[in-house]
């Protein structure tokens, strides 16, 4: 009896557990492979040393990369380009205090801090998030 017990608790602890890489697959956004450093002491970065500061990094990701200190030594990376639109110029976010707004015409805009979407219509997709490791000596990785 106890070997049954044990294994329906292994069983139900096995399916609580959840990993970072479980994402609501999107036809619009597919997975990248990369990873970068961010020097936190560079002048493009400064305003990660502080939260509530969204800095914008391009040339990553499908439309850039948009980081962010969230408190402490907690940060957050979503992809820039708008998860609920083909890829097309417009459809990259433009920052506007803790949310990220898409240029198309419907203007769909998101949270920074959760990535969950605030307005627009017919929204199924959030932010698309990425790893955010904080090296401890000054740097993060970013990765996907």
């Amino acid at each position: 009896m106890k070997k049954i017990i044990y294994a329906f608790l292994g069983l139900v602890l096995f399916a609580a557990c959840d990993d970072d890489d479980s994402r609501q697959d999107n036809p619009y956004l597919f997975d990248l492979n990369f990873s970068f450093l961010v020097d936190l002491s560079l002048p493009q970065y400064n305003g990660l040393n502080f939260p509530s500061n969204p800095v914008y990094i391009n040339n990553y990701g499908h439309g850039g990369i948009i980081l962010m200190n969230t408190g402490g030594n907690s940060y957050v990376a979503f992809d820039a380009a708008d998860p609920n639109h083909v890829p097309k110029g417009c459809s990259v976010l433009e920052i506007d205090g803790l949310e990220g707004t898409c240029q198309c015409e419907d203007h769909n805009r998101y949270n920074l801090i959760t990535g969950q979407f605030i307005e627009g219509e017919n929204l199924k997709y959030t932010l698309y998030p990425y790893r955010v490791t904080d090296n401890g000596n000054g740097t993060l990785t970013v990765s996907n």
